[in-house]
């Protein structure tokens, strides 16, 4: 680069002066698609770990060959180029195979929660028609009991112990409390029913010869996933991420990593892979760098620290929470927890107590990223160096642009300072919302710019402060849960009239769901049968941890609910009227339960 095209970039991007030594303000893309990585690294790691699993290691070359064979059994079940499979698994070795199997064919993984409700698995599989489901086999026959109308007409039933080494599995038959505690949290009690829709198992999935090498791949501008993200309707939306979208957004965080050392690095997969989140700097970016990613099927501070006790990790995504009990575990249990060399946290605000927990017990860095499932998902952080700026999200990834523009009219820049909407450009942005033209046009602007819905500040430094959510979105447990769901939910029970969500900050990161509804008339109210009533109708990380009843809720002139006006009442509340106990963040398989 000339010394002239440097200074135009560097006034373009003025951030790059804060990347850490050694991150590139420039970055060229890789070419092909994610089958190509995936299969580069299997030529030149072969030998090597690729996933470990409870102990049980897979090599590069194993895991090739296992692709090649689930792609060939996907395509005896008629799965073509551009068709979308359902994965509803929890991290393991198997939910690798299948989602780069299905890729090698060229169709398109929709990943799931495992932990959804029927309610809300519904709404997904009849939004993206996928017609073959690989599931976790505790999962299978929730599948199956999908109204006839859904197009599944297949089901792989996925044993997760079948994946542990053989002593492992032989400890679990025995009849033991701890034993079947552990199987019943593991495994189905039986197998899945055959009843309506095809069942095969995994292992047959896996009974065939290679897919040959010659069969066509895709290409970086072929879609790849749709991650599901909550908004501000009760509907989550399924957002499209090419193969492009993906790689990109792994090679800016291979890039925003100093001392990368590819073939040499280990990955925990504490962060599930359903969510962008762990499927991009857990999967995708351990493949890429030819790391041996160590998967955990939910999050467990014992499991953690009784692997780091053999295969200590150098590199850990997650989020504050998980941080806090994973050092408090270590310390509790006499872990050593230097050689994690490498932090990024995200999903909900970093406090300063844990990055000094986090640096002193590791001696490496702990920063805080910031993005969202519609930009692969990361697209700003902090600098892995001292350069870093605590209670910012940092500055904009390598390629990635932004603005903050007024969110009535985006296309008029704030000044340098005041508080507006973040646009985002840059090589991850996803290309649209599946089935949802309307909310596609209104997110990705013309120059394919994405309207975060965030309000941000920027400082002189070009570093980047979240002030508030346009959107209203709750973060809890590292999801996003949508208030106007919860609500749905909480007004499908006949004692409630109205109600109102909201998010109430923790102490530590992160937001409490909460709750204020009005009752009908001579309804009797009570708290933990309504808690009980919506675990029924959504996923446990969804249900308030506390609802408080109201006589009505502030409404504005024109008869919209004013949820800021409720959670000030809410903040308010020392407790006299709130009603019930901690219920949890999540259950979810990968989250963390503070």
């Amino acid at each position: 680069m000339s010394k002239a095209a440097k200074a135009l970039f560097d006034h373009h991007r003025p951030w790059t002066r804060h990347y850490a030594e050694g991150v590139p303000a420039d970055l060229s893309l890789p070419e092909g698609s994610l089958v190509d990585m995936v299969e580069a690294s299997v030529s030149r790691y072969g030998s090597k770990p690729a996933l470990q699993f409870f102990g049980a290691v897979t090599s590069y070359r194993d895991l090739g060959e296992q692709i090649r064979r689930a792609a060939a059994g996907l395509k005896r079940l008629g799965v073509r180029a551009g068709d979308r499979v359902a994965l509803v698994l929890p991290n393991s070795p198997q939910h690798v195979v299948a989602f780069y199997a299905v890729l090698r064919l060229g169709a398109v993984v929709v990943e799931h929660n495992p932990l959804y409700t029927d309610r809300e698995l519904r709404h997904q599989f009849e939004d993206h028609g996928a017609t073959v489901a690989i599931v976790w086999d505790k999962t299978a026959d929730r599948i199956q009991s999908l109204p006839a109308d859904i197009p599944v007409r297949t089901i792989v039933s996925v044993d997760l112990i079948s994946a542990m080494p053989r002593m492992t599995q032989l400890a679990l038959k025995l009849p033991l409390p701890a034993a079947r505690k552990s199987r019943k949290a593991l495994a189905a009690d039986k197998p899945p029913r055959s009843a309506g829709r095809r069942v095969l198992t995994w292992k047959k999935l896996l009974d065939n010869r290679p897919l040959p090498r010659r069969h066509p791949k895709p290409t970086a501008g072929d879609l790849a996933a749709i991650q599901y993200t909550s908004g501000t309707t009760a509907d989550p939306k399924g957002a499209m991420l090419t193969h492009g979208n993906l790689m990109a957004n792994a090679a800016q965080g291979r890039a925003w990593i100093p001392g990368v050392r590819p073939g040499k690095e280990t990955v925990y997969g504490v962060l599930p892979m359903f969510h962008a989140y762990g499927l991009t700097l857990s999967l995708t970016f351990a493949m890429s760098i030819g790391a041996c990613l160590v998967l955990f099927p939910k999050f467990d501070v014992e499991l953690v620290l009784k692997a780091a006790r053999k295969t200590p990790p150098t590199f850990l995504p997650a989020v504050p929470p998980i941080y806090d009990r994973i050092v408090a575990g270590a310390d509790e249990a006499g872990v050593s927890l230097k050689g994690v060399r490498f932090a990024i946290s995200g999903a909900m605000n970093l406090p300063a107590a844990t990055v000094e927990a986090w640096e002193k017990a590791t001696g490496g860095y702990l920063i805080e990223g910031y993005g969202l499932t519609e930009t692969s998902p990361v697209a700003l952080g902090n600098p892995m160096g001292p350069t870093r700026k605590p209670g910012t999200v940092g500055v904009p990834f390598p390629l990635t642009d932004i603005k903050v523009v007024d969110p009535e009219d985006p296309t008029k820049e704030r000044k340098r300072g005041e508080a507006g909407e973040l646009l985002i450009r840059g090589p991850q942005v996803f290309q649209g919302y599946w089935n949802k033209p309307v909310e596609t046009r209104a997110a990705l602007l013309e120059g394919g710019w994405f309207r975060t819905g965030d309000i941000v500040s920027v400082d002189d430094d070009d570093f980047v402060t979240i002030r508030d959510r346009i959107k209203e979105l709750i973060i809890t447990g590292g999801f996003n849960v949508s208030p106007s769901e919860v609500e749905e939910a909480l007004k499908r029970h006949p004692a409630v009239a109205e109600a109102a969500v909201v998010g109430l900050t923790r102490t530590g990161g992160g937001e409490d769901v909460v709750a204020a509804v009005v009752a009908k008339p001579d309804a009797v109210f009570d708290p933990d049968e309504l808690r009980s009533f919506v675990r029924n109708e959504l996923a446990a990380y969804k249900v308030p941890r506390r609802i408080v009843q109201i006589p009505d809720l502030p409404r504005s002139l024109i008869g919209k609910v004013l949820r800021r006006h409720v959670r000030e009442s809410l903040l308010g509340d020392h407790g006299d009227k709130a009603t019930g106990t901690d219920t949890g963040t999540s259950d979810a398989p990968g989250t963390a339960k503070d």
